[in-house]
């Protein structure tokens, strides 16, 4: 029986070094890996290449590895959050590379499917096309250009699921799921993170989302704090 477990996060992530690219799931601090980056702060690796929808918080998500400067390079869509990503970017000392979200999204399902590139028409005719390559298709009796995107290369991807197995089959729950699956079959080694790991066998198939097949080392976390970005509520009079 195939067993992926690890027994600790130290464990999981003890040859992630400097300067390596990673991937990390989640979409603001929803289904973000918690314990995968306390890890990479209290391991004080540096010159990150961040492939990730945002920047968490200033105090939270990937925003505690911006706080300690680890990161050489965000590779987001969204960074609106964080005013410490804002003051680096400013001054020069944060490279960054802004890529509309579902090209982000795409370019990473490449990169689990094996494909070198992509074709697609966001950002042609605007910053994100200089230096690219474009190229004119006919699709469903249209012809428009449509910008080349080369998928990503990650030395790790970090994710964060609900429920996992100990042959790495990963069950996320409702918009936790978000980025997690895409970036799990792009890693050159995935790592999930869970909050439940039972026996393998014990999930049904029918509800898996990621494959034991990409996952590399699952382990199960610690402690989750779950933080919610912007906390709105409805007053009981509904205004």
């Amino acid at each position: 029986m195939i067993d992926k477990t690890v027994h600790s996060v130290e464990t999981a992530l003890a040859d992630l070094s400097h300067n390596m690219v990673i991937m990390v799931g989640g979409f603001g601090l929803c289904g973000i890996p918690e314990n995968c980056i306390a890890e990479l702060v209290r391991k004080k690796v540096n010159g990150l290449t961040c492939i990730s929808n945002n920047a968490g918080v200033d105090d939270f998500g990937l925003g505690l590895l911006l706080q300690t400067r680890q990161i050489k390079k965000m590779i987001s869509s969204y960074v609106g959050e964080n005013d410490a990503f804002e003051r680096q970017m400013l001054s020069g000392e944060l490279e960054v590379e802004l890529i509309p979200q579902g090209t982000l999204a795409t370019r990473c399902l490449a990169a689990g499917y094996g494909m070198p590139v992509i074709y697609t028409p966001a950002g042609v005719g605007t910053e994100v096309a200089m230096g690219k390559e474009i190229r004119r298709f006919t699709y469903n009796g249209e012809e428009k250009e449509y910008l080349m995107e080369s998928a990503f290369e990650a030395d790790f991807a970090l994710v964060k699921a609900w429920k996992g197995d100990t042959a790495g089959n990963l069950i996320y729950r409702s918009t936790a799921r978000n980025f997690n699956p895409l970036m799990a079959m792009a890693g050159k080694i995935t790592v999930a993170e869970v909050e439940e790991l039972v026996p393998a066998g014990t999930l049904d198939p029918d509800h898996i989302h990621t494959p034991g097949i990409y996952v590399h080392r699952i382990f199960q976390g610690k402690t989750y704090e779950k933080r919610i970005e912007q906390r709105t509520v409805l007053n009981p009079k509904g205004s």
